[in-house]
């Protein structure tokens, strides 16, 4: 209940917000204190070069040049503290590998970043200035400039300025003030980042493209699926009508994503609709395909007609995991402002990390038991097919595994987002691995003349040599080779009177809701 209730205050905040990333916009935003300044962050993004524009002002709007703009940004300050001049307000700009050139300490004592009176009597800068040092590689980084609150003023205004972008690179921004009597300052207006290619952040630049190439890949599947389900329309199984809906949501979602980052990439305004539908289709398709996949585990449709006294749990597992899974995409997606990602996240990873292990958890628990069924009945295709989809999902949790060992040292070792031209790598990685999951899962079940022969049959004939014989002479999948101990196993197990219990019990299991 307290899942859901967070979510319905999250599409209530989220439906009256406007979504800027791009467009960094300031809304009286405050000052915090850090050392012996006050800082408020404008933003980070990733930022590809462009080729220097004699003709660049801070008017132009070039297709092809990448810059920051500066636009209507106006610092106000309580009337209390307004009958004197104030200290300069700076805006620093830098890009992440000249981080220490902002700052000094003298005589190798406590770093600062405003200019302290010992600093001042050495005469490297002046009192109530930002320190810092121009870049090794770039004599004009880092960008300094600022103004000053005249007398009796509430507020300034900083003039309008674009700073053109000639390096890739990771670029920050801070407004900075050294004047004890501004704690109070708030801060207006906006500012605008922008790529060759569009308005885009650069480390989500790439994920327009492969949200298209996604696209491209569902529609074809989805060709190949429709296709075989119209042409064996009367063998279609609910089971693969599940695996239809998979498919339909995964085309959605891939699409939604790919017109969201290209209306993003157009005016840098995050289109709020469209990523709260993305979000929604991707938790809704993601949580489909666990159950899904829980259920032919279960062995539903192959040995059992029902889930039986397991479907009101499987539901609550289900519902629970779209909950916490579309709770954790709108934070991440839904009113970002900045490529670098907040501590928050992982308050929210936690609870869909646990319930992704409590499915793997009853899956393989789920799969052992329809092994066991599947022997004792000699149903060997369908064994041979479990077996095969087994393979596939022990591989997806190695691979997944070996993954976040990965992911997780790729962000223990970029604290700063020094790489963050291959961060897009990493959502793509698991859209690819569910991709690939899904079409070993369709190339297992897909709609054939002989789909309903392998439908679960409620009478006695599961035990006999008819069903032995549907098993070695109709063909699925084409199965792997049985091995002579698998057969020998096979051929020593009888049906009895304890198999035929099992059996009873197990239908008597299947009926009950």
């Amino acid at each position: 209940m307290l899942l859901q209730l967070r979510l319905l205050l999250l599409l209530c905040l989220t439906s009256s917000l406007k979504v800027q990333a791009s467009v960094h916009e300031y809304r009286s935003e405050r000052f915090m204190s850090k050392g012996n300044a006050f800082v408020f962050h404008g933003g980070s993004e990733g930022i590809y070069s462009s080729s220097p524009s004699d003709n660049f002002t801070s008017d132009s709007d070039s297709d092809s040049v990448s810059f920051i703009r500066f636009e209507k940004i106006k610092f106000q300050r309580p009337k209390e503290v307004s009958n004197r001049s104030s200290l300069p307000i700076h805006a620093v700009v830098f890009e992440v590998e000249d981080r220490e050139n902002i700052g000094g300490s003298a005589y190798g004592g406590q770093r600062a970043v405003c200019c302290t009176s010992d600093l001042a009597k050495l005469g490297v800068c002046s009192h109530g200035d930002v320190i810092y040092r121009p870049s090794a590689k770039d004599s004009g980084w880092p960008q300094v400039f600022g103004v000053s609150l005249p007398e009796n003023e509430l507020s300034v205004t900083l003039p309008t300025r674009s700073i053109q972008v000639t390096k890739t690179g990771m670029y920050n921004l801070y407004f900075i003030h050294c004047d004890s009597d501004l704690k109070d300052l708030v801060v207006e207006g906006k500012t605008i980042w922008k790529n060759p290619t569009g308005y885009l952040p650069g480390r989500m630049a790439p994920l327009m493209y492969f949200y298209g190439f996604m696209s491209l890949a569902f529609v074809l599947l989805g060709i190949f699926w429709f296709s075989q389900c119209a042409r064996f329309w009367r063998e279609v199984l609910p089971l693969q009508n599940c695996l239809t809906l998979v498919i339909t949501l995964g085309m959605c979602e891939m699409a939604l994503w790919y017109f969201d980052y290209a209306e993003f990439n157009e005016t840098g305004v995050r289109p709020t609709v469209i990523t709260i539908w993305a979000v929604t289709f991707g938790s809704i398709k993601r949580t489909s395909a666990r159950i899904i996949i829980l259920m032919v585990s279960m062995g539903y449709g192959v040995v059992r007609p029902t889930l039986g006294g397991f479907t009101s749990k499987v539901i609550m597992l289900g519902v629970t995991f779209f909950v916490a899974s579309e709770i954790l995409e709108l934070m991440e997606n839904v009113g970002a402002v900045s490529d670098l990602s907040g501590k928050a996240r992982l308050f929210f990873v936690l609870p869909v990390a646990i319930l992704d292990a409590f499915f793997i958890i009853w899956i393989f628990k789920s799969l052992s038991a329809t092994f066991k069924k599947l022997q004792t009945r000699r149903l060997l295709v369908k064994l041979d097919i479990y077996r095969k989809f087994t393979n596939a999902l022990a591989v997806a949790i190695l691979v997944s595994l070996g993954w976040i060992c990965y992911e997780l040292y790729f962000k223990s070792k970029d604290v700063y987002n020094e790489h963050w031209q291959n961060a897009w790598i990493i959502p793509a990685f698991w859209q690819l691995l569910s991709f690939s999951l899904l079409i070993v899962i369709c190339s297992l079940w897909a709609p054939s003349q002989n789909s309903t022969r392998y439908a679960f049959s409620g009478s006695s004939g599961d035990t006999s040599a008819e069903f032995e014989k549907d098993d070695y002479t109709l063909t699925l999948i084409k199965p792997s080779p049985i091995t002579s101990q698998e057969v020998k196993n096979l051929s020593e197990t009888r049906p009895s009177q304890d198999d035929e219990g099992e059996v009873e019990k197990d239908l008597e299991e299947d009926k009950r809701e």
